[in-house]
């Protein structure tokens, strides 16, 4: 149990060089997390009409190569091609200065944002865990979790695509215990999704109405595999907790009726996160 008086006197587990190093490389992860989050969601939605309309017998509609790595980037606007200059992380928005280099659209703020949010996060978890094996875990982790939240935000949705690879990914890195041991890993991915799953049903059940989507079980599963099942009931306290709050502000504010629903992933990775970098000081349990 870790007392929390000690915290004071307890090191970083890296350095200010670690910590500006993972910023840079912050920034240039974040400018690629920005191609998944738009693009992830659209090569689902092209499979899915493609195969609807193999289904149907007719031709697929999108016959084109669509990745993560091609087309060239282009404005969604005008399908101008971004020139190599303006995809600078930040300094590209800045430069031109939010807008198209050749229809003057508005480029979404969401691109700078994820950037500097990316640069930051890398930061901070570079200063807690140092650039070694664990570091670097930690940076992959809270790097899905970016992705993960910005697209369910976006679209409502979290590709297994991501949320699987994430899940596997902790357990293989809590094979040898670097950051819960593999039993409580392998305890946190059941229990992460069961939990989901019983509630799912529940409110199901109860009211006719589906309550959240099954990513949501696969992402707290993931999280279960990265950091224990002993971090299960915090992560879900915090992402209702501001999950809500955020929800009811949102009313209040008029962004949003009573019956939209909220996607529920953001909040979980944020917890997903938090317990990654404070679990064991805040919470008093050590993974």
């Amino acid at each position: 149990m870790f007392d929390l008086l000690t915290l004071a006197d307890m090191p970083a587990g890296g350095t200010a060089a670690a910590a500006a190093l993972a910023a840079c490389a912050g920034l240039l992860i974040g400018s690629f997390l920005n191609v998944v989050i738009h693009r992830l969601p659209q090569m689902m939605q092209r499979e899915a009409e493609n195969y609807l309309a193999y289904e149907a017998g007719c031709i697929p509609p999108h016959g084109e190569r669509y990745s993560l790595w091609t087309p060239r980037s282009a404005c969604p606007h005008c399908a101008a091609p971004v020139a190599a200059r303006h995809n600078i992380p930040v300094l590209g928005y800045l430069l031109l200065r939010g807008r198209c280099a050749a229809c003057r659209a508005a480029i979404s703020r969401r691109y700078p944002a994820v950037e500097i949010f990316t640069a930051l996060l890398s930061a901070l978890t570079a200063w807690h865990f140092g650039l070694g094996l664990e570091g670097v875990a930690a940076l992959v982790f809270v790097y899905f979790l970016i992705a993960l939240g910005f697209i369910d935000a976006h679209t409502q949705l979290l590709p297994d695509s991501l949320t699987l690879p994430l899940l596997w990914l902790g357990l293989l890195v809590n094979l040898d215990g670097v950051f819960v041991p593999l039993a409580d890993a392998v305890m946190g991915a059941a229990a992460g999704y069961l939990v989901l799953w019983s509630i799912y049903w529940i409110f199901r059940l109860a009211t006719g109405k589906e309550g959240m989507g099954y990513g949501d079980f696969k992402l707290l599963a993931a999280l279960g595999a990265w950091l224990g099942w002993q971090a299960l009931p915090l992560i879900l306290v915090l992402a209702s907790c501001v999950g809500a709050l955020v929800g009811i502000a949102m009313v209040l504010l008029r962004k949003q009726s009573k019956d939209q629903t909220i996607p529920f992933g953001p909040y979980l990775a944020l917890g997903g996160v938090l317990m990654l970098l404070y679990g064991k000081f805040l919470f008093l349990f050590e993974p």
